[in-house]
């Protein structure tokens, strides 16, 4: 029985009909369960409160080495992986993160199956088996992670900041691991890495440092029942909860500017100051209140003022550790050129902001307007997936009382002006730390953080020097924002007549497309809507596609400072660049939808290139360009696989040159050609009314085409484009190999993709059950047992609706040729489990695939995107899902042996196979070899676009008005 079953009412959205309950069991353990009848899938989260805060001296990533060890093994369940198979059979997934102060480990799974995986997942805390035989590998584990992760910049940067800190404070630690910090140093010292772990775990991994979140369909009676007979046998030591209290940064780590080289070509600029933790008020919300202000974007706003100067690219603010015991508050600045020649000048127009924010006092209509808007936030946010929500909730039922678990600091209740104003008062020249990363600093720097190699110098500023900067910045405008003229005041619902469950077309001209999908399941105030316009002057070479880039940059850019507002008030836009020319996307509260979406054809019907915005928008894409060589291998593969497979795609490297030549002139002249035809693919759905939706597209219509300065005209039907798939030939082994663009990147990289079939119901699901069924032996053979590297991957393939199997790898363990071989042994072990899979496991794994495709859409968000991939692609099955689980229902396993012996393993006949081949520093010599001496079998593709005009294209299922197919 449960020792306590608290009486407190957990603050719920007004549309949640979900049941919450907090128990605390026996052993101390605080538990929030949560009954939600209409879930189609189950969840649970533990969170435990030891971080890698926590971590012994010398054995730096413990934490995060137990994390990983935990997943291996149990006393009762004593089969390796056997916890993370089950999960995935049902059809699940896993995770687990480990962040300063806690380790968190979260799964889902389908709802029937909640008992069983509970079990196994409470093993964790009972009894797992932390074997001797694991240790080494997931050392490697660990250590591949890191590996991975050294070349990030997000994390250098990361670990600098906590490097300039004070040695003895946990803030200060190295948080990842690595093989030096796991085996060879403790070996060194003496020490047996499993003996520690085991010392470590008993030690404090105790019941009353843990909180689990439980979410199933059944009522709360029972999910508790479930969790009194898992968990009431975790062990309750009580241990003190870890004290970190103490300020990370003495006086030597502040007045600093530190100067540091990043991978990347950028200039990032980040304003830190040691503050009083947000989470101390979080009811009064004073770090909500200054990170709105100071990162706004609005008229008179910092950030507006930096773009008029032309030195700022981006603006974030906030609170960046969420922790009682300290915090940073933070403005980071992505700059331009020019903002790099002008740190002083904005880091003094950083604090002159701050000056204003303290002269005009803290603002009650202000607060109260926040409070307004992320008020209706909490009551109509978005239901998202329960592994993430149960995740949400345990992360913060250690930081906020149980009444506060579900809207945690989301809107505060209480305007406490002193609160905020202390908190202000702390963001001072006397307690700032600024970090500036540039390549422009290589050869000025004299020193480097030991764990990551970044290179970084470090100069004191005393106050004066900041001082005068602040009085020298330009005299520009800066003021407070205006009052929020998108906040939703009317969130009625619209009375739709007709409950259709698929879009129809509502209207059709030969403009434009108007498919339309009213909400019959979210039942709330927001509307989605997604414009393509079709335009085949958008792609034709590489600099129509930078130039349509551009365009579509410069078009958020002029909107930004208008449409800003609706973004914090809970309306997001986006302009993007597709395959095909740009799209639109509206998503939000309905009520001001139409005023943002009119001024979005306002602007693209009155385009200017303004030059100073232009060069501008220019220099950060170019670098965007510039720094792909500093991609992840795995992700160099994936691009090059793309670039081979589809028809209408250019290099990087051709785009990049673009750059060299391209003035305001040339986007002057392309944007009249790009606007010149088009045609709109248009969705609309949610909580709007047909004749709105027709309305809306008429307006568009009569904007962007019929009014006598319109630019546009039809499309002719010859004219809509398509994207079409190369076609592999069968029982062919093509493979190409290249050097990786980073010399730095000890890494290397495979995909292994087989091209099976067109989009065909049947072969679907022939597919998908064999993707279900190997997904978790490819993960556990390749990376657990072969340690091959932290990336292994098995991922079904869609372009375009022509689907396949990719294996994905990553690797300084083995070069790509080796790992390809591993892929293709793997297929042949994997041959075997296919063959002896008994009836009864046949028909589970159809089952769980079944009940996979029965799952409810989430949110209007979830179930746009799956409409829409229908259209997009030209498919237009809108009860797939049905479709599927017919034919899932009379798919024998013969048929599946049968697919597979045809067209997936290694000698299979039909076999369609690509491997992409990235090389990283560690296998350049295997490189030369596999260049100079072709393995056997294979066609060595030498010419990316000889090779993809000499193969024949899949037609396209997207035709022109008609939907003639190709």
């Amino acid at each position: 029985m449960a020792e306590e079953i608290s009486e407190v009412e957990i603050m719920k959205p007004r549309n949640d009909k979900r049941e919450y309950r907090r128990v605390v069991l026996p052993n101390s353990l605080e538990v929030c369960l949560i009954s939600d009848l209409d879930t189609d899938k189950a969840a649970a989260s533990m969170n435990v409160a030891v971080g890698y805060y926590c971590d012994p001296e010398g054995l730096e990533g413990l934490a995060h080495f137990l994390e990983h060890m935990l997943f291996y093994a149990s006393e009762k369940y004593p089969i390796e992986d056997s916890y993370s198979k089950f999960i995935a059979e049902n059809p699940g997934s896993t995770n687990a993160l480990t962040s300063s102060e806690n380790t968190n480990f979260y799964f889902d799974i389908n709802a029937n199956s909640l008992e069983e995986a509970l079990d196994r997942f409470a093993q964790f805390f009972t009894k797992p088996l932390l074997s001797e035989d694991a240790t080494i590998r997931e050392i490697k584990a660990v250590d591949s992670e890191h590996q991975k992760n050294l070349l990030t910049d997000v994390r250098r940067m990361h670990q600098l900041e906590k490097h300039l800190s004070s040695g003895d404070h946990p803030y200060h630690k190295f948080s990842a691991g690595s093989w030096e910090t796991l085996e060879v140093q403790p070996k060194a010292k003496g020490l047996d890495t499993r003996s520690e772990l085991l010392k470590f775990y008993e030690k404090n991994y105790s019941a009353n440092l843990m909180q689990l979140v439980v979410y199933a369909k059944e009522n709360l009676d029972d999910i508790q029942s479930l969790v009194e007979s898992k968990f009431g046998t975790v062990r309750n030591t009580s241990r003190n909860p870890f004290d970190f209290s103490g300020e990370p940064c003495s006086s030597e780590h502040l007045q600093i500017l530190v100067k540091a080289v990043p991978i990347k070509d950028c200039h990032k600029l980040k304003i830190l100051w040691p503050t009083t933790p947000g989470i101390r008020h979080y009811k009064e919300g004073p770090c909500g209140y200054l990170s709105h202000l100071i990162g706004h974007e609005g008229e008179g706003s910092l950030f507006s003022v930096l773009k008029q100067l032309g030195w700022a690219i981006s603006l974030v603010a906030g609170e960046g550790e969420q922790s009682y015991a300290f915090s940073f508050f933070y403005t980071e600045i992505e700059l331009t050129d020019a903002g790099l020649e002008h740190v002083d000048g904005v880091v003094g127009l950083v604090f002159k902001y701050i000056k204003l924010l303290q002269d005009s006092g803290v603002q009650k209509w202000i607060f109260d307007e926040l409070v307004a808007i992320r008020e209706t936030g909490f009551h109509y946010k978005d239901k998202i997936p329960p592994i993430y929500y149960a995740l949400d909730v345990a992360l913060k039922m250690k930081l906020y009382p149980p009444e506060d678990w579900l809207v945690g600091s989301s809107f505060p209740s209480k305007f406490a002006p002193d609160t905020t104003e202390k908190i202000l008062n702390e963001l001072s020249p006397g307690n700032v730390r600024i970090f500036c990363q540039s390549k422009k600093f290589e050869g000025c720097t004299n020193l480097t953080e030991p764990w990551y190699g970044t290179q970084y110098a470090v100069e004191k500023l005393d106050i004066l020097t900041l001082e005068n900067w602040m009085e020298n910045v330009p005299n520009e405008y800066l003021s407070l924002p205006k009052p929020n003229v998108f906040i939703a005041t009317d969130l009625s619902l619209k009375n739709v007549q007709e409950k259709v469950r698929f879009p129809l077309m509502l209207r059709k001209s030969p403009f434009s497309r108007l498919w339309y999908k009213p909400d019959t399941m979210f039942f709330t105030p927001k509307a989605y809507v997604r414009i393509d316009f079709n335009c085949p002057e958008s792609n034709h070479s590489p600099e129509a596609s930078v130039l349509t880039e551009m365009f579509t940059r410069l078009l958020m850019d002029y909107l930004n400072e208008y449409a800003y507002d609706a973004d914090v008030a809970g309306l997001s836009y986006a302009i993007r660049h597709i395959d095909t020319g740009f799209e639109i996307i509206c998503v939000g509260y309905n009520h001001k939808m139409r005023i943002l979406l009119d001024m979005i054809i306002s602007k693209i019907g009155d385009f200017e290139v303004r030059p100073d915005r232009f060069y501008v928008i220019k220099e950060s894409l170019r670098k965007e360009y510039e720094n792909y060589k500093f991609h992840p291998p795995y992700r160099q593969a994936m691009y090059y696989c793309s670039l081979l497979l589809e028809e209408h795609t250019w290099p990087w490297n051709e785009e990049l040159e673009v750059f060299q030549h391209l003035e305001p002139k040339d986007l002057s002249l392309f944007t009249p050609q790009l606007l010149r035809k088009a045609y709109l693919e248009c969705y609309m759905s949610g909580n709007i009314e047909p004749n709105e939706a027709e309305s809306t597209v008429e307006h568009i219509e009569e904007v962007l085409f019929k009014a006598s300065n319109s630019p546009s005209k039809p499309l002719f039907p010859s004219q809509h484009a398509t994207k079409r798939i190369v076609k592999l030939q069968n029982g062919l082994r093509y493979y190409y190999a290249v050097e990786g663009s980073n010399p730095s990147d000890e890494n290397s990289a495979l995909v292994n993709y087989i091209q099976i079939h067109q989009d065909d119901i049947k072969m679907n699901v022939k597919l998908q059950l064999l993707a279900l069924v190997a997904k978790q032996p490819a993960f556990h053979q390749l990376r657990s047992v072969e340690q091959l590297g932290y990336i292994a991957l098995l991922w079904q393939r869609n372009d375009s609706g022509v689907h396949g199997l990719q294996f994905i790898i990553q690797s300084t363990v083995k070069d790509p040729s080796h790992l390809d071989a591993r892929v293709n042994s793997f297929l042949g072990m994997f041959e075997n489990i296919l063959y002896e899979m008994s009836d009864e496991e046949f028909k589970s794994n159809i089952n769980a695939l079944i009940d996979l495709k029965l799952e409810k859409h989430k949110n209007l968000r979830e179930e746009a995107a799956f409409f829409w991939k229908e259209i997009s692609d030209g498919t237009f099955l809108f009860d797939r899902k049905q479709s599927e689980v017919v034919a899932l229902r009379e798919l024998k396993k013969e048929e599946v042996v049968e697919y597979f012996n045809s067209h997936v393993k290694f000698d299979a006949p039909q076999r369609r196979n690509l491997s992409v081949q990235i090389y990283g520093g560690l296998h350049l010599t295997e490189y030369k070899q596999v260049i100079d001496s072709p393995p056997p079998g294979s066609c060595q593709i030498t010419d990316i676009f000889s090779f993809r005009r000499s193969r024949p294209l899949y037609g396209s299922f997207k035709g022109g008005v008609g939907q003639m197919k190709l």
